[in-house]
């Protein structure tokens, strides 16, 4: 057996969910052995052919945030791994479970064309590099790969020289080739009893608790949310958690950038806030202006959490679940003299702020569209906000929205209603624009169930567009939004105060449709709420192929843009 099939069979057995990749000379082999049938899975992997490898990357990325799954990505040598480099670090960023194998030159070859140093480029973007050093030794190299991705939870980068995958693995390690089993991630462990005590004394004592849900709390969401009905505590997220606690009448959704005005003055005035897996960044925190004025406890099992971007007042070392079920039983025990339950932050007065403050496409707004002059072709403006919301009122709520970055970003990341956690997908890690469009097809291949809607720029989709093929080709029930300024808005309107040299960031119009429909696309172009009659049309058909909406959006600066501007950045 050759390593490279030995290679590509022992990731499959090993648990890979789905494979995602460009296929040349160099990962050709593997990449083959890994989607092979076999006896366990009589199917195979399944494939996705991406157009791109930056895109392979991103969907990627997106499948393991929505199923937990280890996703494999498979690349050339060289170019094909450098190509993928946004879409790794995207994962890296996000401690991803995903495999990434890809070719490699022969040790020595310095001057082939596809020579790079892999391991510092990989280890340089964040995530572990790990390579195939001989055959005797390939089979328990795949295997350490695997294992670190799945049992660590981060983004693995397996080098396959491709002198060593034309090796023969020797017979001793042949048999582990059909008989290697899936990793076993580490059991959970709750917090120590001393700080679950801690955890209750703090809340018990608390008038106006904060409850925080991030990734890392995904698989606590119940016992949380008994913690918080003991507390009396208001619960919300960051903005990869949003849809955590989405059927608990006390959320507020997203908590820092992306939150109303009203529901960031309740995180504000909290006394204490708890946080489960989350990493409290600039964004969740404004940079860091949420966590003034109160003591802010930090849950996490991963201790390089702690203190990462702000200081706490107390790091607790323990799984968000175990944790807040221990945490609520310890409280329940001090509070016994008053049911087990304190009202806490959840007054009658602070449910009325709650409910008015919930959904952004409920704040009021001033419609800037710009009517469609006769006669005048590039006419007519519609207020982005007024178009995130017709779309959120049509959308059937089985959806997963993907937001890319920009000046525009707010509008789909927080005007469409999201229906749970599963539901949603912030690639926004590396702050990349670029890469929502590869991330959507990897969250509906996820969830094929239900709409994805891609909320990007027309930069952003510009640098990625080709994978409009691929979503085309799978005929997807794929919504992509673009909102279209005909430039880089984020750039106009942060500079657009210190000069007027703004050629740089700004571009003739595109007709974006034309171009979807040349992919295979249903595409449309909206200037106007009226001409929301054709996505509409699409939606009552059989979604069989992607829609785009080329949306001539009215240029101003977003609301999380200002929030920018006042931090700094």
């Amino acid at each position: 057996m050759k390593v490279s099939e030995a290679v590509g069979r022992l990731i499959a057995r090993m648990g890979a969910a789905h494979v995602f990749g460009v296929v040349g000379s160099g990962n050709f082999r593997a990449t083959n052995a890994l989607l092979a049938p076999s006896d366990e899975r009589p199917d195979g992997v399944p494939f996705t052919a991406a157009r791109h490898e930056m895109g392979a990357a991103c969907m990627a990325d997106a499948y393991s945030r929505s199923t937990g799954q280890l996703s494999v990505v498979t690349v050339h040598q060289g170019c094909g791994l450098s190509n993928a480099l946004t879409g790794i670090g995207e994962a890296a960023k996000s401690r991803t479970p995903v495999l990434v194998i890809s070719g490699d030159t022969p040790g020595g070859q310095y001057g082939s064309n596809f020579y790079i140093d892999q391991d510092k480029v990989v280890e340089g973007m964040g995530a572990v590099p790990e390579r195939l050093h001989s055959p005797a030794s390939a089979v328990a190299d795949t295997i350490r790969a695997v294992t670190r991705a799945v049992n660590d939870r981060r983004t693995v980068v397996l080098s396959m020289p491709l002198d060593v995958q034309e090796g023969t693995v020797p017979e001793p390690q042949r048999a582990l080739v059909d008989s290697v089993a899936p990793p076993v991630p580490p059991t959970p462990a709750c917090a120590s009893p001393e700080a679950v005590e801690r955890i209750a004394e703090l809340l018990a004592g608390a008038q106006r608790p904060v409850i925080v849900g991030g990734r890392g709390a995904a698989a606590g969401v119940g016992p949380i949310r008994d913690l918080a009905e003991r507390a009396g505590a208001l619960l919300t997220t960051s903005a990869v958690g949003r849809g955590l606690f989405h059927e608990d009448p006390w959320h507020l959704d997203v908590m820092g950038g992306f939150s109303t005005d009203g529901a960031a003055e309740l995180v504000r005035q909290a006394d204490v806030m708890l946080v489960f897996g989350a990493a409290l960044n600039r964004w969740t925190t404004r940079d860091g202006t949420h966590l003034r004025g109160k003591t802010v406890i930090q849950v996490d099992d991963t201790p390089a959490a702690f203190g990462l971007h702000y200081p706490v007042d107390l790091t607790i070392l323990g799984d968000a679940g175990l944790t807040a079920a221990a945490a609520a039983v310890a409280l329940g025990e001090r509070l016994a003299s008053t049911g087990g339950t304190q009202t806490g932050y959840r007054t009658e007065e602070t449910r009325a702020r709650v409910a008015a403050s919930l959904h952004w496409r409920d704040q009021p707004f001033e419609d800037v569209s710009e009517p469609v002059v006769e006669g005048e072709p590039d006419s007519g403006r519609i207020d982005p906000r007024l178009l995130t919301n017709r779309l959120d009122e049509m959308v059937p709520m089985e959806r997963v929205v993907v937001p890319d970055g920009g000046n525009f970003n707010a509008y789909p990341a927080m005007h469409f209603r999201v229906p749970d956690n599963t539901g949603y997908c912030v690639p926004l890690a590396f702050q990349s624009i670029g890469l929502a469009l590869s991330s959507a097809i990897g969250s509906q291949l996820a969830s094929p169930g239900r709409i994805a809607i891609a909320g990007v720029g027309d930069g952003g989709l510009l640098m990625s567009l080709v994978e409009l093929e691929t979503a085309s080709r799978l005929r997807m029930p794929l919504m992509v939004v673009v909102y279209n300024d005909a430039a880089y808005g984020a750039e106009v309107h942060h500079f657009v105060h210190e000069t007027d040299r703004l050629d740089t960031v700004r571009f003739p119009p595109t007709d974006i449709a034309a171009i979807a429909a040349g992919f295979g696309c249903a595409a449309v172009t909206v200037r106007q709420e009226s001409d929301l009659g054709a996505v509409q049309e699409w939606l009552d058909g059989p979604r069989d192929r992607p829609i785009l909406i080329d949306a001539k959006i009215a240029d101003f600066p977003s609301w999380v843009l200002a929030h920018s501007f006042a931090d700094g950045e």
